[in-house]
């Protein structure tokens, strides 16, 4: 999956922070997954828990879990039919009368075909990106399909809110926050990942919840934007700067390299 603030090309400078041993492994703002299918082989035969407040990215997850090959055969059904009239048709749908292998291919086709691969919904919870002008998008590539099935046997998936994690997390395990980011500016306010926004007073909520599970000696790790409110919520953990090229912009000349943080609650 495509996701805006996806950390793909965080994890090397990430590698030097995560921690070599835990027990269970938690992620409550799941996105893209890219940290955790990174660190799966020190997961392997550990409990993981990956949740998201999104029910469509959680629905893909379990139905890789469930019915592989229906989704294969559903995502090649699109991409034989891909077009911009196919696109917004398949936009359209309303994924409550869908079946859920069906709602998982749609938002993996929307994901593939729309705006810079972008996953935006309004108040109604209704995806509302446009189309997207790619040549040849990779509507199925069946070989990361089957992988990230087989990489989320046993794992649980849960559509749950960030304070759950206080319910299953133990001291030794790793818990690692990924929260739609603190905006740096006015311009920079995107945090429709759900119908839910998520703003100053869930940015602290979080914090509280990240210094209860140090408190637990649990293993925490956050990702946010290097703003003055993160610096002040954290204060007294390690900080560290990480480099990142942001791309989901509508202006070109705005996708540029900028400093995030990565916040420990152990070194």
């Amino acid at each position: 999956m495509k996701w805006a603030g996806g950390k793909s090309q965080l994890l090397a400078q990430y590698d030097h922070w995560f921690p070599r041993r835990f027990a269970a492994y938690f992620e409550p703002f799941v996105g893209g997954a890219a940290v955790f299918f990174h660190l799966l082989p020190s997961t392997a035969g550990h409990r993981v828990r990956l949740a998201d407040l999104n029910e469509d990215l959680i629905e893909v997850y379990r139905t890789l879990q469930v019915d592989l090959e229906g989704l294969i055969q559903r995502l090649a059904e699109h991409a034989g039919q891909h077009s911009e009239e196919h696109f917004y048709r398949v936009r359209s749908w309303t994924p409550e009368e869908l079946a859920p292998v069906e709602r998982a291919a749609r938002t993996i086709y929307l994901n593939k075909t729309c705006y810079n691969g972008l996953y935006r919904v309004n108040s109604s919870g209704q995806f509302n990106v446009p189309f997207g002008r790619y040549k040849n998008p990779s509507i199925l590539v069946e070989p990361r399909l089957r992988a990230a099935a087989r990489a989320l046997e046993g794992v649980e998936l849960a559509v749950e809110g960030f304070e759950s994690v206080l319910e299953h997390a133990r001291e030794g395990d790793l818990v690692y926050f990924d929260p739609p980011y603190q905006p740096l500016s006015a311009t920079s306010r995107f945090t429709s990942y759900t119908r839910w926004s998520f703003g100053e007073a869930e940015q602290v909520r979080l914090a509280a919840v990240f210094r209860e599970l140090a408190s637990r000696r649990v293993q925490v790790l956050l990702s946010n934007s290097d703003s003055p409110l993160i610096h002040q919520l954290y204060q007294g953990y390690p900080i560290h700067l990480v480099r990142a090229n942001r791309f989901i912009n509508s202006k070109g000349d705005s996708r540029h390299a900028i400093h995030e943080v990565l916040v420990c609650s152990f070194r």
